[in-house]
């Protein structure tokens, strides 16, 4: 495969040794900084792109893509409350869009199973919930889009919680509602993505964690995306690889 990487930091050259290893060509390599459109041309040659830019121009590379007729996969979070007008994009140009939170198929494993802690504590509200997730200092967005989906399932699939709020601090007591559910955002050193999902009552406590040594499981999950999407049109996440 011929791939384009839009962003070509940490994560970019990650992604780029594990599609060389794989066997793939890195056709294009676009940096923080530099102008997309001279590189129409080039994009065009590429069989997907690969995005692990920046949440300010996350979406217009997306839409490049759907105009280049590229299939795209977007690593980069921050961006979520224009996934409407995404998507819209993709189907107009018929074009080829992948979004995960977290490419690791081991998250992917931690997703389903809080998932199905969150289903089963339904029955318990004696206990409350609480997530907290650490990650290195570069990281713009907070909570990462990897809490967020932790969240948003916990949310969705018990009753006690409507909603969720991330702290301002760690050590943030002050008072919130019961139904609404706390996160904590740290960002400390390299550290690659540690997600901790906690259930608390006056007796016990109940804990699920994945910690990421490193970000090759992440980049090896955006080639598997990248060669998934090849000549693919339409949404997809990582619940289609994983079937």
């Amino acid at each position: 495969m011929k791939i384009a990487l839009l962003g070509y930091g940490k994560m970019g050259k990650a992604i780029e040794k594990i599609a060389l290893a794989r066997g793939h060509e890195v056709i294009l390599k676009i940096d923080a900084g530099e102008t997309k459109d001279d590189y129409t041309n080039e994009l065009k040659k590429a069989d997907a792109a690969i995005d692990f830019s920046v949440p300010s121009a996350a979406v217009d590379n997306y839409k490049w893509c759907f105009e280049t007729g590229v299939p795209v996969v977007s690593g980069t979070t921050g961006w979520l409350e224009r996934w409407d007008e995404v998507v819209e994009a993709c189907n107009e140009k018929s074009g080829g869009f992948f979004y995960a939170s977290n490419f690791s198929i081991g998250v992917n494993l931690f997703f389903r199973l809080n998932r199905e802690l969150a289903k089963m504590m339904d029955n318990f509200h004696e206990y409350s919930a609480e997530v907290e997730e650490i990650h290195h200092v570069h990281k713009l967005d907070a909570p990462s889009g990897t809490a967020i989906s932790v969240l948003n399932d916990i949310v969705g699939n018990n009753s006690k919680y409507n909603s969720w709020k991330l702290k301002e601090k760690e050590n943030d007591h002050s008072s919130h509602s019961n139904d609404v559910l706390p996160v904590t955002a740290s960002r400390e050193g390299e550290v690659p993505g540690t997600h901790v999902v906690t259930y608390r009552s006056s007796v016990d406590e109940i804990t699920i964690k994945h910690e990421a040594y490193s970000r090759e499981g992440f980049a090896l999950g955006a080639v598997i995306a990248a060669e998934f999407m090849k000549g693919r049109h339409g949404v997809f996440g990582m619940e289609d690889i994983m079937k």
